[in-house]
């Protein structure tokens, strides 16, 4: 971690962030830095599909601060509360409409090169099937729509990607100079069609925004993402996707998180149709 940001860069009140649903967040104003974000960690995630790792966060804060697309990292520090990360706050609303911009901006992370030590991801049907028996190993229910799964087995992808791994409507924040990527604290190295299934997941797009995307929509954003191989592996991917987010959906049901239960029902029926010919 690097040092803790100097008196006069303290800004003299904070306050709350709303929005995040792991790690608690204040935004202040000081003379040095102008508006900063800290950011408080909940220590290490129980989540078996979101990590939650402020040294990764800082890490790829610093790596991507040359490109402008997530925020300038300042500081690091440990408390008796916990770790801190502290960073540039970063004006604008989250992410509503517009799945084009999202695709450009996610493609362009993709082509990015990956730092050293990042995890890796489930890459490939086999994998995503391991994850989610691993997810559904934590509930006490035993979901039906595991044996929907098709039997073609999709193989690890050839080409890897920088991830972000949680690109849904509250980490996307759109200012007057573009779209950028928040809360970088389960970074990793895979597949692209990682990022490209959350961002799509219908049970991640309600949580966030209310409303899952259309199908037209998933479409347009295929379109905008510009590389035709990834987008035909997302498309055999798709059941093994949403199977294991129906599975954390269940999990999140099951440990008092009632709001993923119509995620739950979402991912099924998005399951269902990726079958259909």
């Amino acid at each position: 971690m690097a040092d803790a940001l100097p008196a006069r860069a303290v800004p003299q009140a904070w306050h709350p962030l709303f929005g995040g649903r792991t790690n608690t967040a204040w935004h202040g104003e000081c003379a040095d830095h102008g508006d900063i974000v800290l950011k408080l960690y909940a220590g290490p995630a129980r989540n078996p599909l979101f990590p939650n790792d402020p040294e990764a966060e800082a890490t790829l804060l610093r790596h991507l601060q040359p490109t402008g697309l997530s925020p300038a990292f300042l500081a690091g520090f440990v408390t008796d509360l916990g770790t801190c990360n502290v960073y540039a706050h970063v004006p604008g609303h989250t992410w509503q409409t517009g799945v084009q911009s999202v695709a450009t901006l996610m493609r362009k992370l993709h082509g990015l090169a990956a730092p050293m030590g990042l995890r890796r991801v489930a890459n490939g049907s086999a994998a995503l099937i391991t994850q989610t028996l691993e997810i559904i190993g934590r509930c006490e229910k035993i979901p039906q729509f595991l044996s929907d799964l098709p039997d073609e087995v999709v193989p690890p992808s050839g080409q890897t990607a920088l991830l972000h791994s949680d690109i849904v409507p509250g980490n996307l924040i759109q200012s007057e100079d573009g779209l950028h990527l928040i809360d970088w604290q389960c970074p990793a190295e895979g597949d692209p069609c990682e990022d490209i299934a959350v961002f799509l997941s219908p049970a991640m797009q309600h949580l966030y925004r209310q409303s899952p995307l259309l199908e037209t929509d998933i479409d347009a954003f295929l379109a905008a993402y510009g590389d035709g191989d990834v987008s035909a592996r997302y498309r055999r991917l798709a059941p093994f996707y949403h199977a294991r987010m129906a599975s954390y959906c269940l999990w999140q049901v099951e440990n008092d998180r009632p709001a993923y239960g119509e995620g739950l029902q979402l991912e099924v029926a998005a399951l269902q149709r990726s079958l259909r010919p």
